[in-house]
């Protein structure tokens, strides 16, 4: 028998590239920890051709010295139709000796496949969903101690923006850093230090870095965006001032805790705003508000607009 704790069969599925691997290598531990995992495991690269004899035949092997052997079949988003529809007949009576690892980025609930390895058990369904970006700081500062290093949040902000959401590149930039930084925590200026940018900056990190009144970090964002977005960074800008506003406001009612519900918005997405604001006398707030209507003018009616927005940002940042 695989085991009173396996079943015949599971599916890993998500986008979130690490979570998966972590999951097949979790299995590999279990075959070894049984004995002879090289005679036993069977890992497959399913974008090669692959006949469906020859996976049915490795499924139906029984294994050597061992309690299961474990086939691994990777990626399994877009099987042929031959293979695919050979694993739900294989699924219906599946060997009781064999775990069968499905490793999938992308497969629709509505899918035969998918729903055979759901029918044998709600358990066999591996899920990998991505954590959305605002999550993702945390899940690094998690990710952080597995090397043996703890990251302030500042760090894990700063590495999502450098980084991307790719979970295996965080994991691979954590690895690195936990290497070349001494002492027991990263910060962000090691992030600044060590990480070079590969993805590109979001609108979000380029307000955030303006709310904090940093400009050279405002700045070399502003640089790195996409041509003829000035419009639109003022738009967003012009709204963060706004809630800076409405934080500065409520902050000095002792209402600041209200801030979320008063805009509209998700606690996450204004969990700095009163420490922004903090940053600002409110006059200055306002007068950067109504010098808004200057730099509105100078955008569209300038073919360097992108000076104008540069000259606004600048006077925002500094105190």
């Amino acid at each position: 028998m695989a085991g009173a704790s396996l079943l015949p069969a599971y599916l890993v599925v998500g986008s979130d590239e690490l979570k998966r691997s972590h999951a097949v290598a979790r299995m590999k531990k279990r075959l070894e920890a049984s004995g002879l995992a090289d005679f036993n495991l069977d890992e497959r690269d399913m974008s090669k051709e692959q006949t469906p004899e020859d996976v049915l035949s490795s499924l139906n092997t029984f294994p050597m010295g061992a309690d299961f052997r474990l086939v691994i079949l990777r990626p399994c988003d877009r099987l042929p139709k031959a293979m695919s529809e050979m694993l739900v007949d294989y699924l219906k009576n599946p060997s009781s000796t064999t775990v069968l690892l499905l490793v999938a980025e992308k497969l629709a609930k509505n899918t035969r496949l998918y729903k055979a390895v759901a029918k044998i058990d709600k358990k066999a369904i591996v899920e990998c969903a991505p954590k959305k970006r605002w999550e993702l700081p945390q899940q690094v500062r998690s990710m952080a101690t597995a090397h043996g290093k703890a990251i302030t949040q500042g760090g894990a902000e700063e590495l999502v923006s450098r980084v991307g959401e790719s979970t295996r590149m965080l994991d691979n930039e954590l690895k690195k850093l936990a290497s070349m930084v001494e002492g027991g925590e990263i910060t962000q200026a090691d992030v600044e230090r060590f990480v070079v940018r590969t993805a590109e900056p979001r609108p979000w990190d380029f307000l955030d870095a303006v709310s904090a009144r940093n400009l050279p970090k405002a700045l070399s964002l502003l640089r790195m965006m996409p041509q003829r977005q000035e419009i639109m960074l003022y738009s967003l800008l012009t709204t963060r001032i706004r809630e800076l506003i409405y934080a500065k406001a409520l902050d000095a009612r002792g209402e600041g805790s209200t801030l979320a519900r008063a805009l509209g918005l998700q606690s996450w997405q204004v969990k700095n705003h009163l420490r922004w604001a903090r940053g600002f006398k409110m006059s200055e707030l306002l007068g950067t508000l109504e010098s808004a209507v200057d730099v509105e003018l100078a955008l569209k009616g300038s073919q360097t607009s992108d000076v104008a927005l540069i000259r606004w940002v600048t006077q925002i940042c500094t105190r």
